[in-house]
């Protein structure tokens, strides 16, 4: 469990993030955001679990997704595409800026006979498959790193975890950094999927 838990460590460490830092302007962002609020909750607190949710994520994160969404090449939802269209990017710093600083309020709904399995993987791994923990991109409660942009994961909806690595899967959405989330749900069943989207619904 260490050795794979090291690993992911290593991982994180050999990523370089391109780009200037951020310093979004959360209350220009509130404003830019309101087209946002429809899907994703005007606070981030998505009522929707196909729409994920975005209170707490950090500004980092969504600021390359609104430019991947507006590439469309690594990460293609028609819907998004149209949405991020008109905004620059200091528009998506902002925004994300704005949903950085709101805090999820309800907690998702998860399978509680998944969450065992699920707290296994995502804490320790697994040795046989090769799977490295999660937690060491993410961190133990789910919170991210902030700093490379790595996604806050914890309370986020089964549904909209479940589709994304299943996108990442079947290569279907590409804009991880040298093929990381990739190279892990590769090696995962769809009950690992399965087991570790409920696991990170049931995080605070």
């Amino acid at each position: 469990m260490k050795k794979l838990i090291l690993a992911g460590l290593i991982a994180v460490s050999s990523i370089t993030m391109t780009g200037s830092v951020l310093a979004g302007d959360a209350v220009a962002g509130k404003a830019k955001s309101a087209a946002c609020g429809g899907c994703h909750g005007f606070d981030g607190n998505s009522l929707i679990p196909t729409y994920p949710k975005l209170a707490g994520q950090n500004e980092a994160y969504i600021t390359k997704q609104v430019k991947d969404f507006k590439a469309d090449t690594t990460r293609k939802n028609e819907i998004m595409k149209g949405m991020v269209a008109a905004l620059s990017d200091a528009d998506a710093a902002d925004i994300g800026a704005y949903f950085q600083a709101q805090s999820l309020k309800e907690a998702a709904t998860f399978d509680e006979s998944k969450i065992a399995a699920g707290r296994e993987i995502y804490k320790g791994g697994n040795l046989q498959t090769g799977i490295p923990a999660c937690q060491a991109c993410h961190g133990p409660k789910g919170s991210g790193a902030a700093g490379i942009g790595y996604p806050q994961l914890g309370g986020q909806y089964v549904d909209y975890t479940l589709a994304q690595l299943k996108a990442f899967k079947s290569g279907s959405r590409t804009n991880d950094d040298k093929k990381l989330m990739r190279s892990i749900v590769e090696k995962m069943s769809d009950e690992d999927m399965a087991a570790v989207a409920n696991y990170i619904a049931s995080l605070k």
